[in-house]
């Protein structure tokens, strides 16, 4: 819930809805970096007509599958922008792509997927519908920190990336944040996400009439 307004109130409300999530507590980051700026992102908002909703993912593979899929299947969103850290990082980093296999770490349960993967038989990759290659040059030239990738690293980060595009038809963009230099705080990441979301958004709305045909 946020602020007494339930789930239910948000999919009902009639809004365009972004779903903006963040990452719990894992290993040495006992406030995760990715839940703070979440919870920033929905404090300064977007404007009307959009909402954001903000949810936090356990670093767990079960739980982060079964919180997607719902936030999917119950609240319907326009996006889902998926916020996690990035160790060692200095820059904001943009992901492409979630890979389904090859999770052999454990969470912070001690559990790993039996099957190692994220959805089986399902596409061994999938690409964000957002080119996120021309949303890195877009934002560096207006002098924004941000770099791209296409390996999100085989972790909680990647299996909820991957999860989502899978449920949302690829609406859904993963972003890497730094743990370490300037930026590493959310009041410095705050401005720069609502930004990138801005970005975001503007080419999905772009892209949106050619995938409905």
């Amino acid at each position: 819930m946020r602020g007494g307004i339930s789930l239910f109130d948000f999919a009902m409300s009639g809004c365009e809805i972004v779903v903006v999530t963040g990452f719990g507590p894992f290993r040495q980051f006992f406030v995760n970096l990715s839940w703070e700026a979440a919870q920033g992102l929905q404090l300064v908002g977007l404007g009307d007509p959009t909402v954001i909703y903000v949810k936090e993912l356990p670093v767990s593979y079960v739980k982060a599958q079964q919180i997607i899929a719902e936030i999917w299947r119950s609240l319907r969103p326009k996006f889902v922008l998926h916020l996690g850290v990035a160790t060692g990082s200095t820059g904001i980093i943009l992901e492409q792509t979630g890979k389904n296999l090859g999770y052999r770490d454990r969470d912070v349960r001690g559990f790993c997927p039996e099957s190692h993967s994220c959805v089986e038989g399902g596409p061994e990759k999938l690409d964000s519908l957002i080119n996120m290659r021309t949303v890195c040059k877009e934002l560096n030239q207006a002098g924004v920190d941000v770099h791209y990738s296409r390996d999100a690293g085989r972790y909680l980060c990647d299996f909820a990336y991957y999860c989502s595009l899978y449920h949302g038809e690829r609406r859904a963009a993963l972003v890497h944040l730094p743990t370490s230099g300037c930026l590493a705080s959310a009041d410095r990441l705050v401005p720069l996400l609502r930004t990138l979301l801005r970005t975001l958004l503007a080419q999905l709305e772009n892209l949106l009439p050619h995938v409905r045909e």
